[in-house]
Formats: structure tokens, C-alpha cells, sequence
């Protein structure tokens, strides 16, 4: 999932949906069976370093796992350290195996999933990844006996483990837990209900024989004591566990924070607000990774450019605009790459609170109004075409136009009718709402230039319905006690990027979903996303989201705009550079990078 808002602010993603962020599903993101750009094996570590960055943001610490830590600006560290089972391709494709393991669906009713871990995975230092750490893992999102003991103490916390994921994810549905034994380097999990997203639950594993060291335990027993739902030891576990990141700027030991992957924290390596230094961990077991010093920067986005042309960072992914790529193409010794994303720009209308749009103020009526004087078209053809050339008006949320479902989902859903700017039939509308001289406020995190242009297109075609368009956009817009979160504006204009999820967009659109921040209701849209989430069957997943798409155009919950293009650009002489359409950005292959 990703926090909303996009180009400039920290983006989060997950496997599932967390307060203030949001989560796509993309159906171009397939299994393994289809074809995608993998990741190259790398012959030899270069001697030479390699330096890139991917945000302005402070490296948060070893557990990335929380809620607080779990972003995109940690994931580009912590992501060469911590592999999984699986991971997207450049195509946005789900890869299945790595060298930490593979798993297999062993039976569809109930829904049953064996693991196998690598017999060579070991942490850095040399103790064994084995079905312990898994079985900690799923202790760490809040069981029903964890929830038990925390109502029996008569607690007002709901949770022990500040997880990520909340139980409904993994906890609830798998009421038993990976079933194995101690030193097993095998587990199965078993569903109590179909999870069309099974294959992104489970991940890769924090160790815990660390977690057992701090409560002077052994792995052996500290696994015992989760398995006979001993509480007390889980309140020490977990405060281990939460409090695990120590000092801003201090590297901790690898017997700390151990790597299982191809890099390691550097002992020295960060310096605050500058850079974190990655190192080969010694104890990998797979292919190696590609230097011997990878450096994530901490660099805004506005000065990204220049860090580049100066040879101060060799890899970098900013935002997309015309004035961007004129840079970089007139630099000397940077490649540069183009294309598409699963990144999609929108308009989302708020129908609660003060809204304009609220059904005892413009309703139905006014966001019909709005959506006649809308130029997409314009906006695409002026603002991303020549950023991308394939790039067209989105009329969809749940697909892309490059997903081969998109011309039958849009087909079944959405007959046109704002395709093209109808000043008469907006006009009318506006009459139709009863609102006289409506003004309608668009808010959007700025400063961001595109988004500027983007509201100044919609003002001058909407004015000639009589309406106004005031911009308020600002940097506090989508920050805490923001309009956003106060629920002061009518549009607001951002992004969602791609989790991989089949059934995350129930928890923009669903009346109850924690994302849900629009006021939204419709029963038909709640019953279709239960019939998703019961399934595992694609058929019935497309099917009730045509479903889905047309309640959510006759609604106007929002007016989708278009794909967002992307740019990166690399230091000549670097290999294995890829830019992948999905959100963990340019960095997903960075241990394959090298000289």
C-alpha cells in the first residue's frame, strides 16, 4: 500500500492497509507464470561504490516492520538485507522463490501453504532461518490469545506488537499459526477462508534469536513459550520487539540487527540526515552482491539533479516532468530511462462534512457539474504526453490501460459521458444543485508544480459553467491536522501507487474501510468486495469489480486522470539499472547494481 499524496512526500508500502495509506490492487501484477523482467545475477562485487537516493527521509531503523517505519525511504535499505519468498518485477509480475526459499498451495479448501526454507539461509553471524522465526513472525501481528491476555489485564490496547499488519491479515485467518517444530526448515500455514492475496503474506522474517537473547532465552524456548500462549513472555517479547531501532545515527552489531540478505548496515555507516552505508554481508549464501559500498543519500527531490550531474549520487528517480527530462538528456555520462507506472493520478470528491458535494449541500448533481468541465483529455495532452507518448485518459481504478481486462472492465462500467468537456450539460447541473455560483476548493500536497498546472486547466475550462475553482493546495494539506484529515476541502487531488494486492482498493471503497476518508457508501460496492475477498478465483475478482468500477462512476466517488509517467537516470557504466512501473521504485534490483 502507499501513503497518498505521491511525488513528494514519504510513501508507505505494505501487504496490507494501515491508518492514513493506501493500497491498489493491480491486476497486472500476476504470478510468476507470466513473463516479467527478473532480476541478473551478479559475477563480481566491484571494488567501486555505488551511491543512489530515493528520498529526503531519515532512515527510521532496523525493524521497518511497524506501522511508523514502514516505507519506501527504509525498504530501499532494509530491503537489500531482508529478502522474501517472492518479489514484483520490473512488469509488476509477482516472482515466487528466492534464495531465502519458495512455497507451494498444497490444497484450495481449505486454502493450505507449505514453505521451504533454503537449507543454507542463515542470519549474518551464522544461526540458522528456520520455522522459529516464521512462528515469531505471526505471534508479532496480534493473535486472538494475545488479544485475550491484553482484555484479561483489562488493558485499553488492542495490540501487543506495534505491527504493520493488523490481525485480520494473517493472525486471524491462520488461528493456529505456522505449523512446525523447532530447527524445521519447512512450515505450512492453513487459512480459515479463502485470501486471494495468500501469496503476499507471508514474507521475510525478523530473527528471533535476537528477540530470545534479550529476554535471556533461547530460540528454542522463546519459540516454546509462543506456542503454549504464554502472555507474559509476549509482553517482553514485544517490548523488545517494539523498541528494537535504537539511536538515530548509531549502526547497531550484527548480533543486533542481523542481514539475512546480500548487504549489511556498515559499522560507521550512518551519518544523520546524509547517508546510510550498505557493506556484502559475509555470511550470504547467494549470488554477490554487486559492490562493495552501497550508499543511500538522503536527498530532497529539487536537488536530485544536480547530485547527479555531480557524480555525488549515481542513481536517481524523480519526478517526472518536461523541464526534468530536458535536464538530464543535456547531461554528459547519465543514461536515462522512460515509461509508464502503476502510479494513477485522481480527483476524489468529498461528500461529507462541509463538503460542497455533501448530499444535503451540490450532491450528485454539482460532482456531475464538475465532472463535465474537467478537461482530462487536456490535461493528459498538455502535462503527460510528452512524457509519454502511449499515455491516455484513465477510466478506470482498479486497472490500467496496459492490463488486458481494461477495455472490458470500462466497457461494462463507464459509457463515456465525460470523456469530453460539455460546458451546456455542466451548466445544467450546476442549476440541477441548487448551488448558485458554487466554488469549489482543490486541495493537493505542494508545492508541486504539475499539480499547479493541473488546477489551472480545470479553473479556466470550469469557469465557463460558472464555476469557481480555487486551488489550496499547500505542504500542510495532506500532514497531520491538515484539510485532509479535517475533512476542510471538496477535491482533493493525489496519487495511488500499487501494492500487488487483489482486494486493498476494499479499504478505500468499502463504506467501513480504514482509507475510507471520502464519506463514502454504497451496500453494492460493500456486498462485491465480500465476494472478492471469499475467492480465489480471478473470474468472480473481475466480475464484481466491473461491478464495483460502475457504482463508483454513477457515485462519482472521484474522476480517475491518468497513469503517472517516470523517469531515472544513472551514472554511464553502471549495470543493471532497471526502472520497474511498480512502487518500490528504482531500487527493487539495487544489490544487483555494479560497475
Amino acid at each position: 500500500m502507499t501513503k497518498k499524496g505521491g511525488d513528494s512526500m514519504k510513501k508507505v508500502y505494505s501487504l496490507v492497509a494501515v491508518a492514513a495509506a493506501a493500497a491498489l490492487v493491480l491486476s497486472a501484477c500476476g504470478s510468476s507464470d507470466d513473463e516479467g523482467g527478473g532480476k541478473t545475477a551478479v559475477e563480481e562485487t566491484s571494488d567501486r561504490p555505488i551511491s543512489f537516493t530515493v528520498a529526503q527521509d531519515e532512515f527510521d531503523g532496523y525493524n521497518t516492520m511497524m506501522a511508523s517505519t514502514y516505507s519506501t525511504a527504509n525498504s530501499a535499505i532494509t530491503d537489500r538485507m531482508m529478502p522474501g519468498f517472492g518479489y514484483f518485477d520490473t512488469e509488476g509480475v509477482w516472482q515466487k522463490g528466492t534464495d531465502l526459499g519458495d512455497y507451494e498451495m498444497v490444497s484450495e479448501d481449505p486454502l493450505t501453504v507449505t514453505y521451504t526454507i533454503n537449507d543454507e539461509a542463515v542470519y549474518q553471524g551464522g544461526t540458522p532461518i528456520s520455522c522459529e522465526d516464521f512462528y515469531m513472525d505471526w505471534v508479532a501481528q496480534n493473535p486472538q490469545w494475545i488479544r485475550d491476555g491484553l482484555e484479561a489485564e483489562g488493558s485499553d490496547a488492542t495490540t501487543l506488537f506495534e505491527h504493520v499488519s493488523g490481525p485480520e491479515s494473517y493472525a486471524n485467518p491462520v488461528a493456529a499459526g505456522p505449523q512446525c517444530e523447532a530447527g524445521d526448515k519447512e512450515f505450512t500455514i492453513e487459512y480459515s477462508a479463502p485470501n486471494p492475496d495468500w501469496e503476499l503474506v507471508v514474507t521475510g522474517v525478523l530473527p528471533s534469536h535476537v528477540i530470545a537473547d534479550k529476554l535471556d532465552m533461547t530460540k528454542e524456548e522463546l519459540f516454546e513459550a509462543f506456542k503454549n500462549e504464554d502472555f507474559d513472555v509476549a509482553k517482553d517479547a514485544a517490548d523488545a520487539w517494539n523498541n528494537w531501532n535504537g539511536e538515530t545515527g548509531v549502526v547497531p552489531s550484527a548480533d543486533e540487527a542481523p542481514s539475512w540478505g546480500a548487504y549489511s548496515l556498515k559499522d560507521g555507516g550512518w551519518e544523520p540526515g546524509q547517508y546510510v552505508t550498505l557493506e556484502p554481508n559475509p555470511d550470504w549464501w547467494g549470488e554477490p552482491a554487486g559492490t562493495q559500498e552501497l550508499v543511500v543519500k538522503q536527498i530532497s527531490p529539487e536537488a536530485m539533479l544536480q547530485a547527479l550531474n555531480n557524480e555525488d549520487v549515481n542513481v536517481i528517480e524523480p519526478q517526472a516532468t518536461q523541464d526534468t527530462l530536458d535536464q538530464l538528456e543535456a547531461m554528459d555520462g547519465v543514461t536515462v530511462q522512460e515509461g509508464s507506472t502503476l502510479i494513477w493520478e485522481h480527483l476524489d470528491m468529498n461528500q461529507g462534512g462541509s463538503s460542497i458535494f455533501a448530499e444535503d449541500q451540490g450532491g450528485l448533481a454539482l460532482r456531475e457539474a464538475f465532472a463535465y468541465c474537467v478537461p482530462r483529455q487536456d490535461i493528459v495532452d498538455r502535462l503527460i504526453k510528452p512524457l509519454n507518448e502511449d499515455a491516455e485518459v484513465m477510466n478506470a481504478r482498479e486497472y490500467f490501460p496496459t492490463d488486458e481486462e481494461y477495455e472490458q472492465v470500462v466497457e461494462a462500467s463507464y459509457d463515456g459521458r465525460y470523456d469530453e468537456v460539455d460546458i451546456d450539460k455542466a451548466t445544467e447541473k450546476v442549476e440541477e444543485s441548487g448551488i448558485s455560483d458554487p466554488t469549489i476548493r482543490i486541495g493537493y500536497s505542494g508545492p508541486n508544480q504539475r499539480r499547479s498546472d493541473e488546477v489551472s486547466l480545470i479553473q479556466a475550462s470550469c469557469a465557463d459553467a460558472g464555476i469557481t475553482i480555487e486551488d489550496i493546495g499547500s505542504a500542510e494539506f495532506m500532514a497531520e491536522g491538515g484539510n485532509w484529515d479535517t475533512g476542510d476541502f471538496d477535491v482533493a487531488l493525489f496519487a495511488w501507487s500499487g501494492s500487488g494486492q487483489v482486494v486493498s482498493g476494499q479499504n478505500i471503497y468499502a463504506t467501513t474501510g480504514n482509507q475510507n476518508m471520502l464519506s463514502y457508501s454504497n451496500e453494492t460496492v460493500d456486498a462485491e468486495w465480500n465476494k472478492v475477498i471469499s475467492s480465489l478465483d480471478p473470474e468472480v475478482w473481475l466480475e464484481s469489480k466491473e461491478i464495483i468500477e460502475k457504482e463508483l462512476w454513477d457515485d462519482l466517488y472521484g474522476i480517475p486522470l491518468f497513469a503517472h509517467p517516470g523517469i531515472a537516470a544513472y551514472t554511464d557504466g553502471l549495470q543493471n539499472v532497471e526502472r520497474t512501473v511498480v512502487q518500490t521504485g528504482i531500487a527493487w534490483n539495487a544489490e544487483q547494481w555494479t560497475w
